[in-house]
């Protein structure tokens, strides 16, 4: 049980009190606040919680974690910087914790509530129903089949199903792991029933039980007699499909159309006298009829594709028959717009890319520092995030160039506005401009109807991050030199300028002075850029901030994997001095991750041997022909000889993509797009 102190009595303070007090695995052992009269501090008391007004004496009561609830920056400072191993979670973090358990009592009343319900309608229902275990155990009877088999709940609960009913098939059930359907029973009662018995198999495909839903055949006779006005029926029938915004068509045992509604006349543009009477292909103009294949097999068809209609109506048909006591009577089929469907996807494709430009998920916060280099890149980025200027973040591939983007973002006026990602070096030159400032209808074949807006555009009043940007072609570079002069930009196929307040954030591994000399990064946008370069040490410059580094990545994996590592040894920890770090902080990542996977669940401290084989070179041989499968298909064995050698390369080059495109006589986006192919990243 974890030991925690809230400082902070208001009621941030009080809501987090009163939270963690119901939980069985922390104590909150005290509260203090500087305000004797503080809410908190009264709450606290009449829940027999400890109180004070300095949180410095209740370091020494063996606190495992102290909630910062004041809100007073200050406060949160010194609680950081005082000696002791406790956890400070900060009170931002603090609030986030305080919704999630309301979250979780809210999302647990809905469950109850469900429970409830379900629980509701099997007592309600008029069917009877039986649930039994592996062993044939009645784990659950419903009052409906109490009814029907004439027994009482609290003497059959627990009992061995065939004590009840004497000819039950639910045991078989249980062996066959099979359902039985619409199956035809004689109790001992003398009630005749018809019987569903379904196998309960989880996700795992581990057999649970079985059950039995039964409906007694007088009864259904009855309501079949109550039921004599079929023409209320029919019209309650049509009611329904006609209401329905699925379309739908029926047809009879003979494959001739009996009924169509508003909805089906919508997507194909026919109407009832082009369908109903008329055989089941009338409305095809391409494919098969699914109403005839499902006449023919008795068996339904799902998302079956054909056109349909004078238009010629791209659609997915779905067709089930329609079986009344073990004759066929007809078929029901239900269509789907290709084009709709194709629209809805598209949209929730694009949703899903702005949500994941939208994130800035980092802040200075995460950014571990202690060495000097370090912290002038920090102070740097810190006095840049609070001007509109114009950042260039330079330094070698790893060294967390989009950590930085992110922070700056967030620290300065537009976090609330949206933050844009684009890596110039992953889009296809082709389609670069018109990804990054939009099109108009019509611009091209294939362009969006009303045309789409381009990233420059999405991240107005917010920030966009131009990683790689030393990767764009000279013809890119001076539409981009153009909207940082203008703070416009004019769509591909348009020509009226769009103003836009965006702040850039650019970066690259590339040595810009040289690619002016070598004339592939043209000068002028090279100053545009350069307004706040700010230059992000590689690690082997910055290997005083080792140690916090590997800690704060051995917190990041214990989430991430479960585990409870601790730290790290000296031994260690001077092998990982020792080494030059051509991927940097990624590679350090990658490092420490697999120490981690292949240490015991019971330990706590990585030691020289969990760290895989490091030196200074890190080469790779290549696959020699005696490692070669020749049972492999020769595509298969071609792609893995490319993977390793791009590996090797890729190391060699100290992780530059750049360098390693270069050496491999590639581009540098088809270095991008197998390096994700091979999963080498």
């Amino acid at each position: 049980m974890k030991r925690i102190l809230i400082v902070g009595a208001g009621a941030g303070g009080s809501a987090l009190l009163k939270i963690l007090h119901e939980t069985e695995q922390m104590e909150v052992v005290g509260i203090v606040d500087k305000n004797p009269a503080a809410k908190g501090l009264l709450i606290a008391k009449d829940l027999d919680v400890q109180v004070g007004t300095d949180w410095k004496k209740w370091l020494n009561e063996k606190i495992d974690i102290i909630i910062e609830a004041t809100g007073n920056e200050e406060v949160l400072k010194e609680l950081f910087e005082a000696e002791h191993d406790v956890v400070v979670i900060p009170g931002t973090v603090a609030y986030i914790i305080s919704e999630l358990f309301e979250e979780k009592e809210i999302l647990l009343d809905e469950l109850r509530t469900q429970a409830i319900n379900q629980e509701l309608i099997l007592q309600n229902i008029r069917d009877g129903m039986i649930v039994i275990n592996t062993e044939g155990i009645i784990d659950f009877i419903n009052p409906s089949a109490n009814k029907i088999l004439g027994v009482d709940k609290e003497k059959v609960k627990g009992k061995y199903i065939g004590e009840i009913v004497n000819n039950t098939r639910l045991p078989h059930v249980l062996k066959s792991r099979r359902k039985e359907v619409n199956q035809k029973l004689l109790l001992e009662n003398g009630k005749k029933v018809v019987a569903t018995r379904i196998p309960i198999i989880n996700e795992e495909n581990h057999l649970k039980g079985a059950l039995a839903v039964f409906k007694d055949i007088t009864e259904v006779v009855n309501l079949a007699e109550e039921n004599t006005d079929l023409v209320e029926i029919k019209t309650l029938l049509e009611a329904i499909i006609h209401s329905s915004d699925e379309a739908i068509s029926v047809v009879d045992e003979n494959g001739i159309g009996m009924m169509i509604n508003p909805a089906y006349t919508r997507i194909t543009g026919l109407q009832e006298s082009d369908v109903v009477g008329k055989p089941a292909t009338a409305d095809i103009s391409e494919g098969e009829s699914m109403h005839m294949k499902v006449l023919q097999t008795r068996r339904p068809v799902r998302s079956a594709r054909m056109k349909v209609g004078p238009g010629k109506k791209d659609v997915l048909v779905n067709v089930a028959p329609v079986i009344v006591e073990g004759q066929i009577k007809g078929s029901v089929g239900v269509i789907h717009d290709v084009s709709e469907i194709k629209a809805l996807t598209t949209e929730l494709k694009r949703a899903r890319q702005i949500i994941r430009n939208l994130e800035a998920k980092y802040t200075f916060d995460d950014i571990v520092a202690s060495s000097t280099e370090m912290t002038i890149a920090l102070e740097q980025a810190k006095v840049g995030a609070k001007t509109p200027a114009t950042v260039l973040l330079r330094g070698q591939s790893g060294t967390g160039k989009e950590l930085f983007a992110h922070a700056i973002h967030n620290e300065s006026e537009r976090k609330h506005n949206k933050f844009i990602r684009v890596n110039c070096a992953a889009i296809a030159e082709s389609i670069l401009e018109s990804e990054l400032f939009g099109y108009e209808e019509g611009a091209f074949s294939g362009a969006k109807r009303g045309g789409k807006k381009g990233y420059f555009e999405e991240a107005n009043m917010g920030s966009i991050f131009l990683d790689e940007i030393g990767e764009l072609s000279l013809n890119m570079q001076a539409k981009l030199l153009r909207v940082l002069q203008e703070n416009e930009i004019v769509r591909v196929g348009g020509t009226t300028p769009i103003p836009l307040d965006v702040r850039v954030i650019a970066a690259t591994n590339v040595n810009l002075e040289k690619a002016i000399m070598t004339k592939t990064f043209r000068e002028d946008l090279y100053y545009r850029l350069s307004r706040l370069p700010i230059t992000i040490p590689p690690l082997k410059e910055r290997l005083a901030d080792l140690p916090i580094l590997v800690q704060r990545i051995i917190q990041k994996i214990n989430q991430d994997y479960g585990r409870n590592v601790k730290s790290i040894s000296e031994d260690a920890l001077s092998i990982l001095n020792n080494y030059h770090w051509p991927g940097n902080v990624r590679e350090l990542e990658n490092v420490i991750g697999r120490a981690m996977i292949y240490m015991d669940m019971n330990e706590e401290v990585i030691e020289q041997i969990h760290l895989p084989a490091m030196t200074q070179t890190n080469k790779v041989l290549p696959m020699s022909l005696e490692d070669i499968n020749t049972s492999h298909p020769l595509q298969k064995a071609m792609e893995r000889y490319e993977k390793e050698y791009i590996k090797i390369a890729y190391r060699e080059n100290d992780c530059n993509k750049t360098k390693t495109a270069k050496t491999l006589g590639i581009s540098i986006r088809s270095l991008y797009y197998k390096m994700e192919k091979f999963e080498l990243e």
